[in-house]
């Protein structure tokens, strides 16, 4: 009997033409690492010629898994978060993979138990997981005893290149506060991250090591903690700027945190940048809406967060996308030599 020319590609086709079995037309359509490169492209051509489409219930049950990314974050930068969503969707496109987004309470007694719950009822494919959970190991370890694929965001190294990338906090702010020293600054102060996270302790080292190498004494009274949110940062700025000898600059860990000792400078007639440098972390849209616009260390979070989603449904080539990312300062209106410099 004539096959109906009307009738679709099937996998078994792909296999015939290709010469291989349908077990490794499969890897290749689920994206297996255990395939060589040759016969990876050779079937990749024969389903792209014959305009076989895979059938996604059938490679979800194969699978035991749905196609389905969880974003895993308890994080108070709902900013953060946002971009870093842009970027994993940015990396999801053309993909027949989603998104669920499952915010936790790191502090909470069934945190674990909750995750796990997570991961086995949406059957996850695999999840990302932000700071400051990524930096649990053990975290980690669930995930994998899940048997699910995992990349962690970090400030810092935590894993091995296919499960992980992070950014150089610590030297970037660095460079970011030489700059202020540069411009003559020697009283500068210090808007911390909260307790917990790692980028707060990276970005907080960063600033004590350019304090350091220039020989400044940094102020107890200069240092004040905020939670990456706008009304603790404008409250920490309040402490330094109400204390006897208030800096003529304030690095903040994050922009929201930076905008908060921009009006709280404000609500003291401190002029900026006249009086007070103001700088911040991440350059988020607020920091070049806020006036003055804010000198800031550009975070690729964007980039981050689409490396990691490739790396989650790409798992044969995610040895070869980019784990570090570095940051850049971004210099704005809100920096500028101290009066008495000028």
């Amino acid at each position: 009997m004539a096959r109906n020319s009307e009738a679709k590609p099937t996998i078994n086709d792909v296999a015939r033409i290709a010469g291989v079995s349908k077990k490794t037309v499969s890897r290749v359509i689920n994206r297996s690492p255990m395939l060589n490169q040759a016969t990876r492209e050779k079937i990749e051509s024969v389903i792209a010629d014959i305009g076989y489409v895979p059938n996604p219930q059938a490679r979800a049950l194969a699978l035991r898994r749905n196609f389905l990314i969880g974003l895993i974050h308890d994080n108070p930068n709902a900013q953060m978060v946002l971009n870093f969503q842009e970027g994993v969707l940015e990396g999801l496109a053309g993909t027949e993979f989603a998104l669920v987004v499952r915010p936790v309470d790191r502090h909470a007694p069934d945190l674990f138990d909750s995750i796990r719950s997570f991961i086995e009822q949406q059957r996850l494919y695999g999840v990302l997981i932000l700071p400051p959970l990524s930096e649990n190991d053990e975290l980690g370890a669930l995930v994998r005893e899940q048997g699910c694929r995992y990349v962690r965001m970090g400030s810092a190294r935590l894993d091995d290149a296919e499960h992980l990338v992070e950014s150089n906090d610590r030297e970037a702010v660095r460079a970011a506060v030489e700059h202020l020293i540069g411009l003559g600054h020697t009283r500068i102060g210090l808007v911390q991250g909260p307790d917990g996270f790692r980028s707060a302790r990276e970005r907080a080292q960063g600033f004590r090591d350019a304090m350091g190498v220039h020989g400044l004494a940094l102020d107890p009274a200069h240092v004040a903690k905020g939670n990456y949110t706008f009304d603790t940062g404008k409250a920490a700025a309040g402490a330094i700027l109400d204390s006897p000898h208030p800096p003529t600059a304030i690095f903040a860990s994050n922009d929201e945190m930076a905008a908060g000792v921009l009006v709280a400078a404000r609500e003291r007639g401190i002029d900026v940048p006249e009086r007070l440098s103001i700088m911040g972390f991440d350059d988020t849209a607020i920091a070049a809406h806020i006036w003055p616009p804010l000198t800031t260390v550009r975070w690729p979070i964007v980039a981050m967060a689409r490396a990691a989603a490739r790396k989650l449904v790409r798992p044969e080539t995610a040895s070869e996308e980019q784990s570090l990312f570095l940051s850049d300062l971004i210099v704005r209106a809100s920096t500028v030599a101290p009066a008495a410099k000028r």
